[in-house]
Parts: structure tokens; C-alpha cells; sequence
């Protein structure tokens, strides 16, 4: 198996009950401890071994500067397929042996793809999610902040999460492929299935290999079934959507297939708002609890842009992902065999000391902030523009709305490995008159 760590014996090793966390998603829900994990890593063993009962040995990378290295060079570190995120023994098993007989185990997605695949699926919207491409949309989507704001009226407190954050992005998505509305709740319910397999409150019914995977795989096939429908409606009947973009591409002169169309706009679909939308919400999070920094950014609206920044980096979206060396390479001092597997701790990165200035403390107005929750490299998210156009005009819908916000009880956080964020955040506000 190409996942693992040549010289496990010889590299530093993480302590038992770190290791232990790292590979547990109970200790992403409750977060306070293994942020403390993460720190004690930077400062005493920023490069070494996770070797963890169930899985693979694994490097765990958690300077934002050896994060950056490593993503600058995808030549170099591979996404490799299914092992682009942390997958247990037994998982990476049923790959090997689904692979072995000819099939596909992972649905081949730009999230698992590599150079010169990558790029060549990545142009086919690349043009869709350019700045100047995603500013076209901002007259549209502001009508859609509105209505999710909308859902505020009436009531002093909500499930800001799941009323509001959820909703706006979703709604942005579903006008973008050309999905009707009639279908938001059920694409709501399938993502968060299928980004959390092992989150007791939003997996579903676990079964088969899931639950030793990073994501639910009968939600990945009750996706299938929907867009496959929708690719083949596209190819029939051509839109000026982006589900038709999708549908009808070509490489080489060859409409992509229909499997590449599919995760394609799973990828769209699922990554496009599930980040988007915990980013928003863990930043009203933190200006509930920041009363100040609300009133900074209530009184100066040029602020927004920094406080989307902040918000991405305060709530890294994205826990990790894991790239396979294809060479032999030095990093901090530590020999790097082809073959091994490298985590990637984004949230670590950043809360870096060495980057951030006073990295615990949530500022709204923090200038410079290179955070890397968005990715870096040839894999950088493709939608990142889109979701910051997004956050700012909901934001200045937001602060021209709402007058205070304070929490009304406990936010919860995900307990998955893979994805950020929460999946509760009960809040108290007052709206303008």
C-alpha cells in the first residue's frame, strides 16, 4: 500500500495520545484539546510520525511554511486518488482490492486528480470562477443574502447554522448548475451525510466501508443517480448554465465522461457551499462572542473583506488533506521516502506563531493575513473567489440588518477528520427597525 512511512522506525514520533486524536473525529467536535495538540507540535516536533492503531503510519505537517513547500511542488506530492484524505487500514484495503479487479473505489474528482489530468478538468470553469467571472454574479446572488437573512425576521433567537449559513450558498450553487430550489433540502441532507461519516447527529444510517473512509459512500451513489440524470438532460437539451458548461466539455476532442461529469458537479456542489457556509458562520460565531470586533466592522464596512479573511482562517473548512511523495525529499531536517504519506493540518498552519501575530485571537481588521484555508498550489480551491464574493455581500447584508449578536447556547462543532466547521450555532440578535 503506497500509504505509508518507509522509515516509521527511524523518524520522531508523534506521543501515543496526540497520535490518538489526530485519527479520532470525536477530537475535531470537541477541538479545544487538540488545538493545544497542534501548538505543542509546532513548537516541538512540527515534522514527525502519527502511527495509529488502524491505520498506515503517516507524516503529520503542521508549519504553514512546510505546507506551502509541499503544495508548490504537486509533481512532487501527489494527491493520489483515494489517499487524498486519511483512510484507515481496512478502507485503503477495499480500494486495493476494488482497483486490483478494475474498478474505481473513489470517484475520480479534482480533489483526487494529478497533473496533467488536473489542469485540463480544471480549465473546463475555471473561466466560471475567475474574479472577473464571479463578479458577474454579484446582482444575482445579492437578492439571495437578502432571503436568507429574511429567515431572521420575526424571531430573537436561531439555529443560525442550519436557518440561515447553510441556506445562502446552497441557493448560490443551485442557481449556478440550474438545479431547482424544490431540490435544496435534499442536496443539504446529502452533503452533510456525505462529508461526515462518522458524526453521530449527521451521518445517517453507516454501513460498509464508510465508516473507515472520510466520506459516505452510499450518499456518494445516491448523488450519482441524481446528476447523472442531469448530465444526461444537459447533453440532451444545452443550457447557458453551468451544469451545461459540465455536461458538454472536452478534452482531446472527447466529451468527458459521464462518471467525470458527475463528480464534477459533486465537487460543485458539496465543497462549493458546505465551506462558504461554515466560514460564515463560525465568523458570526466569533462576533457573537466579540461584541467589539462586531461594532468595528458594524461602524467601518471597508473592514468586510479582512473579516472574510479572518473567518477563513479562524475556521480552516478544510482539516487536512494528504499527499503521497513520489520522491525522495528533505523536509525540516527529516528524509521524506517516495511512497510516504504526508498530512497536511491546515487549522495548525493557520495558527502558525511564526506567521500570525497573536494566532488565538480572532481580528477582524487583521492585516497582512495569508491564510491558508483555501489551499495553496495547483489544488488551491478553484472556488475561492466565488466564496468570498458570497461572504462580502452577505456580510454588508448582514451589518446593514442585524444591530447585536450574542451566542443563545453551545455551537457545536463537526466531529469529522476532513471537514471544519459546525453543525449548530444557536444565537440571540436584535434587528434594525
Amino acid at each position: 500500500m503506497a500509504s505509508r512511512v518507509s522509515n516509521a522506525i527511524s523518524a520522531p514520533h508523534i506521543p501515543d495520545e496526540i497520535a490518538t486524536r489526530i485519527v479520532d473525529p470525536k477530537a475535531y467536535g470537541e477541538w479545544n484539546q487538540l488545538e493545544k495538540d497542534f501548538t505543542w507540535l509546532r513548537r516541538e516536533m512540527p515534522l514527525a510520525v502519527v502511527d495509529a492503531e488502524g491505520y498506515a503510519p503517516f507524516w503529520v505537517v503542521t508549519k504553514f511554511d512546510d505546507i506551502q513547500e509541499i503544495g508548490r511542488q504537486p509533481k512532487l506530492f501527489a494527491n493520489n486518488g483515494a489517499y487524498k484524505t486519511l483512510i484507515n487500514q481496512d478502507f485503503a484495503k477495499h480500494v486495493e482490492e476494488v482497483e486490483k479487479n478494475g474498478g474505481r473505489a473513489v470517484n475520480r474528482s479534482l480533489l483526487t486528480m494529478d497533473a496533467p489530468v488536473h489542469m485540463r478538468y480544471r480549465l473546463i470553469t475555471v473561466g466560471q470562477f475567475t474574479p472577473k467571472g464571479v463578479k458577474k454574479l454579484e446582482k444575482s446572488i445579492r437578492p439571495l443574502a437578502r432571503e436568507a437573512i429574511d429567515a431572521m425576521v420575526g424571531h430573537t433567537e436561531i439555529d443560525f447554522l442550519n436557518a440561515v449559513s447553510h441556506r445562502f450558498p446552497l441557493r448560490v450553487i443551485l442557481k449556478l448548475l440550474g438545479l431547482p430550489r424544490s431540490d435544496e433540502d435534499m442536496l443539504l441532507d446529502l452533503t452533510q451525510r456525505f462529508f461526515n461519516p462518522r458524526d453521530p447527529d449527521l451521518a445517517g444510517e453507516q454501513g460498509g466501508p464508510s465508516a473507515g473512509a472520510t466520506s459516505n459512500h452510499a450518499a456518494l451513489f445516491e448523488f450519482y443517480d441524481y446528476f447523472a440524470a442531469i448530465v444526461a438532460d444537459r447533453r440532451a437539451n444545452p443550457t447557458n448554465d453551468l451544469a451545461s458548461v459540465i455536461a458538454n466539455a472536452t478534452i482531446d476532442g472527447e466529451l468527458i465522461a459521464e462518471a467525470d461529469a458527475v463528480n464534477y458537479y459533486m465537487t460543485v456542489a458539496t465543497a462549493g457551499h458546505d465551506t462558504t457556509a461554515s466560514s460564515t458562520a463560525c465568523a458570526v460565531w466569533a462576533l457573537a462572542e466579540r461584541p467589539e470586533e462586531f461594532a468595528k466592522v458594524k461602524a467601518d464596512r471597508s473592514l468586510i473583506p479582512s473579516l472574510i479573511e479572518e473567518a477563513v482562517r479562524w475556521t480552516s473548512p478544510v482539516n487536512h488533506f494528504m499527499r503521497t511523495a513520489l520522491v525522495d525529499y528533505e523536509l525540516r531536517g527529516q528524509h521524506i521516502h517516495a511512497g510516504d504519506w504526508l498530512m497536511l493540518c491546515y487549522p495548525s498552519a493557520n495558527r502558525d506563531e511564526d506567521i500570525f501575530d497573536s494566532p488565538f485571537e480572532f481580528r477582524a481588521d487583521r492585516k497582512p493575513n495569508p491564510q491558508i484555508g483555501f489551499g495553496f498550489g495547483a489544488h488551491v480551491c478553484l472556488g475561492q473567489h466565488l466564496a468570498r464574493m458570497e461572504m462580502g455581500v452577505f456580510f454588508e447584508e448582514f451589518f446593514t440588518r442585524v444591530e447585536s449578536v450574542e451566542l443563545a447556547g453551545e455551537a457545536k462543532r463537526i466531529e469529522s477528520i476532513a471537514v471544519g466547521g459546525i453543525k449548530r450555532l444557536p444565537i440571540r440578535y436584535k434587528l434594525s427597525d
